[in-house]
């Protein structure tokens, strides 16, 4: 009899699995070193166990749903609103703190409610001049290692723990950007605004720097090196716009306003792409 005769047949791939520790935990599967000695609902109702797991990724997921949820909620009947950034640190008696508040009151005059950051400098002057323009006044705050409060201009306040989801806030519920000096979080959202325009993830959507002489040097940038390299398009360049008029910023975002209302489609429009009866 030959050897392979003789060798015990390989057990079935059945009968192994079998003989391998496994758990469900909703939908995922947990097997061999993986599995626990206790299961989720023991450790829920232990009032003895530990508290860290308020902490870890799952339980992250809750809260980020909440936020959006809360955000969704608070937002969702607001006007049509513009969302102005600019710097934290500028101080009251700054010329861009008085131009912000002048901004305020102006888009506040032309039927719009701001939306800022609910922080100080620019924020709070735009903030400033739509309350005191009879505006609604809107501040979406974020959790941060130093202290900082939504400024008592805000009228209605929502504060975030994750960027990510108060950008989409600044974005969902603003048919403009505008943008007065500020350091790394203002180009942050700028370049956020110019990527989701130039990629068309929102459309008919204005962004208009205010400052020519702060702006020039990122202007001059953008068309050199950028566009003369090929990393952006002349096109992409004419995504943003810059101004020191707030008259004219008042009237570019009424512009776009109005073509994006004649882009939508007509209600007999919408009912035949949704009707599958063919």
């Amino acid at each position: 009899m030959s050897e392979e005769e003789v060798r015990p047949a390989e057990p079935p791939a059945r009968s192994r699995r079998a003989r391998m520790p496994e758990r469900q935990r909703g939908p995922v599967t947990l097997r061999r070193g993986q599995v626990g000695a206790s299961t989720t609902d023991q450790r829920l109702l232990d009032t003895r166990g530990p508290s860290d797991w308020v902490h870890t990724d799952p339980w992250r997921v809750l809260r980020i749903q909440a936020e959006f949820v809360e955000g969704f909620g608070m937002l969702a009947e607001l006007p049509a609103a513009v969302s102005v950034f600019g710097s934290s640190r500028t101080p009251v008696d700054h010329p861009d703190y008085a131009l912000g508040s002048r901004l305020g009151a102006a888009l506040a005059r032309a039927g719009f409610a701001v939306i800022t950051g609910g922080g100080p400098g620019c924020m709070e002057a735009v903030n400033r001049g739509a309350q005191q323009a009879g505006g609604l006044s809107v501040g979406l705050g974020i959790e941060l290692p130093f202290e900082q409060r939504l400024n008592e201009w805000v009228d209605v306040g929502v504060s975030f723990r994750y960027f990510f989801a108060r950008k989409t806030m600044f974005i969902k519920y603003a048919q403009a950007f505008v943008v007065l000096p500020g350091g790394f979080g203002t180009m942050d959202e700028l370049f956020e605004a110019l990527t989701l325009v130039q990629t068309g993830k929102v459309t008919s959507f204005p962004v208009v720097l205010m400052g020519s002489a702060y702006w020039q040097g990122l202007l001059d940038w953008m068309r050199d090196p950028m566009v003369a390299q090929g990393r952006i398009s002349e096109a992409d360049l004419r995504l943003v716009r810059c101004t020191d008029d707030i008259d004219e910023v008042v009237r570019i975002i009424q512009a776009a306003g109005v073509e994006h209302a004649q882009r939508r489609p007509r209600p007999d429009r919408v009912a035949r792409l949704g009707d599958v009866s063919g």
